[in-house]
């Protein structure tokens, strides 16, 4: 998956902030004796496209931790309403980056392969304002009721139609073979798409569905997904964190 413009340049941001209404300082949480966003940022040192990673957060102690295991890190603003707006504020030290990768710095299981996917896609199509990733559901899973694992339909090239909480599509008839796709919370974005996105005020979907991705919808983006096996899921409590630890033990 080659980059064709040599003028690419590709910067991963890791958001990682302390405040957690159900797992605080989860970045920090030890899982097989590493802080949960040093398995992050070891995944992404596994892909081929990044030119650079950074870890965005709001504490001297992430910052720290991180600078401790040889990687980089930036302060940024604690009052940001979503990591859109950490990410926004990390890449300013950047200057030379064309391209940015916003991986959740909660996902220790994330595919290196798919972080490149998401890359070469953005680096490869200049008509593109972003790109994510979703896995296909049979639609008798469970999951597909359930508001806190999001949906998204796609027009028949792979362009984001719709994000949402609830069922998606409804199926009034039997259509076979066509899936749901769960979202992954993983995006990439052009950096001159980037820093217009975090101009706009929150959007009338983006504030029903609680999904900042519509804000980018509403306002005409064009968002590619791209189809993948990877069922890694965040870690968002400590029994989530010891599945991790436990899933990895399996594989060494």
């Amino acid at each position: 998956m080659p980059i064709s413009s040599p003028a690419t340049h590709i910067l991963g941001v890791i958001p990682a902030r302390w405040g957690s209404t159900r797992f605080p300082g989860k970045p920090l949480h030890a899982i097989a004796g590493k802080p949960l966003v040093q398995h992050v940022w070891e995944r992404c040192q596994q892909c081929s496209l990044l030119d650079d990673i950074l870890v965005a957060t709001d504490d001297v102690r992430i910052m720290e931790a991180v600078t401790a295991f040889g990687g980089k890190a930036v302060m940024t603003s604690p009052d940001h309403p979503t990591g859109t707006d950490r990410i926004a504020e990390a890449v300013r030290s950047v200057p030379q980056a064309t391209h940015i990768v916003n991986i959740q710095g909660d996902e220790p299981l994330i595919d290196p392969g798919l972080i490149d996917l998401l890359a070469s896609a953005m680096a490869n199509d200049p008509a593109l304002d972003m790109a994510t990733a979703a896995n296909p559901l049979d639609p008798a899973d469970p999951a597909v009721h359930d508001p806190n694992v999001v949906k998204v339909v796609t027009a028949l090239n792979g362009r984001a139609l719709y994000f949402s909480r609830s069922p998606l599509p409804f199926f009034r008839n039997v259509v076979p073979g066509l899936p749901v796709l769960r979202h992954k919370g993983i995006y990439a974005y052009r950096r001159a798409f980037l820093e217009r996105f975090v101009t706009w005020p929150p959007s009338p979907m983006e504030q029903a569905e609680s999904l900042e991705q519509l804000r980018a919808l509403e306002n005409g983006a064009s968002i590619t997904v791209i189809l993948t096996a990877d069922i890694s899921s965040g870690v968002d409590t400590p029994e989530q964190a010891r599945e991790v630890e436990r899933m990895l033990g399996k594989s060494c």
